[in-house]
């Protein structure tokens, strides 16, 4: 059966249609700049036909239209009609309190992704909007899933959701930690359990999903016990253009003194500071990484603020969960910078963290464990796959509806 698993974010939508019998992925690709003036369609299959070109996409529904069209028919064609496709898995950012697992998509499930837009205003508008255009385009038999970024955190206990700011905020607006990345975390926890053969009962491991946007979580016993997002995902270190978290009192006094509103300040924290904010180069890793090779200060400065800040949430984690067995490292910097990992990892042999610097070196990409054999904490490095987990999910819940 196949699977078709659609990713949208504000102006883009990442897709891929998965084989579920082998678990095969049979192509892929990515819309961009959906709704401005010239949009960008790539797209690839497994037969290696491949392509990236520039088109135009009024909205999310003509980018859902032309990944059919190249599907079906042409030199991309990799299925004959919509008919063979089994059901449809969307990505969902935020599901607030009421998703606390992957949900069948009804009309209600799709206004209610709408109503969480003030917790993920990026996100979760342009993902009920790419529902709604399925519902028209594959009608009312194809049935969907939302697997939502929040639900694997569900398992935190009140004291790692509550924030210390008056209780009726989260009564009346359900104002607390939720957590993103959850389906990554997910994935590659569970795949750390198989590979290791053994059971998450007694396990402490911490999951760094490291990119252009990064959390760190804490699973005791397979479940989330804390995660380093908040309310939204600008909580935790500093990332592409997010600050990371920052003293509140640092928001009041510069929206004060440069005259800025709440939006506006919200806006230069999730979209003018991170990397970008302190490098002044980019907000691309590679870029900040290149510059610090060939001496920039600020580029410098940005790499060992991302170091440090990791290095505090893995300590942080290991007291709080009294000790930690693995950490391991995902997402696009966590799985191809090795100097990262070994910043991350370096200064912790009195936790009886270890590391071997050329496995290190050569475990970028893949699976594998680049600790020493006498450590008593595993250091791996896991690729994740969120669309392998959204489409698992999705034929378990339309199976067993």
């Amino acid at each position: 059966m196949k699977v078709l698993v659609i990713n949208a974010g504000s102006s883009s939508l990442k897709y891929q249609l998965i084989e579920m019998d082998g678990e095969q992925v049979i192509c892929k690709g990515n819309c961009e700049k959906i709704g401005l003036e010239s949009s960008i369609m790539g797209y690839s299959n497994a037969s290696g036909y491949s392509f990236k070109k520039d088109t135009h996409f009024p909205t999310h529904k003509e980018a859902l239209l032309a990944v059919i069209d190249t599907m079906t028919t042409g030199e991309g064609k990799v299925i004959d009609s919509v008919d063979e496709i089994f059901a449809i898995g969307h990505r969902v950012l935020h599901g607030s309190e009421k998703y606390k697992t992957s949900t069948l998509i009804t009309d209600t499930v799709i206004d209610d992704v709408m109503s969480f837009s003030e917790l993920g205003p990026l996100h979760n508008p342009p993902q009920a909007i790419a529902m709604r255009a399925c519902r028209e385009i594959f009608g009312e038999n194809t049935p969907m899933v939302a697997v939502f970024d929040t639900s694997f955190h569900q398992t935190m206990p009140p004291k790692a959701y509550i924030f210390p700011i008056p209780y009726e905020y989260y009564e009346k607006y359900s104002v607390r930690r939720y957590g993103f990345h959850g389906t990554s975390h997910r994935y590659v926890s569970r795949r750390f359990f198989e590979l290791r053969g053994i059971d998450p009962k007694g396990t402490k491991i911490i999951v760094c999903h490291l990119g252009n946007g990064s959390s760190l979580t804490a699973i005791v016993d397979g479940k989330v016990v804390d995660t380093s997002m908040g309310l939204t995902p600008l909580d935790g270190f500093i990332m592409g253009t997010r600050s990371g978290g920052v003293d509140p009192s640092v928001v009041t006094y510069v929206a004060n003194k440069e005259g800025l509103s709440a939006d506006e300040m919200s806006n230069i924290l999730n979209k003018k500071s991170g990397f970008l904010g302190v490098s002044g180069i980019s907000s691309d890793y590679r870029d900040i990484c290149d510059a610090a090779e060939k001496g920039n200060e600020r580029a410098i400065l940005t790499d060992d603020i991302l170091i440090y800040q990791i290095k505090k949430f893995v300590g942080s984690y290991a007291a709080a969960m009294g000790g930690v067995d693995a950490i391991i490292f995902t997402g696009g910097i966590g799985e191809n910078v090795e100097h990262t990992r070994e910043g991350v990892c370096s200064g912790m042999e009195y936790m009886g963290l270890k590391i071997d610097k050329e496995l290190n070196n050569a475990a970028s990409r893949k699976e594998a464990v680049f600790s020493t054999p006498d450590s008593k904490v595993l250091a791996m490095v896991i690729p994740t796959n969120e669309e392998i987990m959204i489409a698992r999910d999705t034929v378990e819940l339309v199976n067993n509806k």
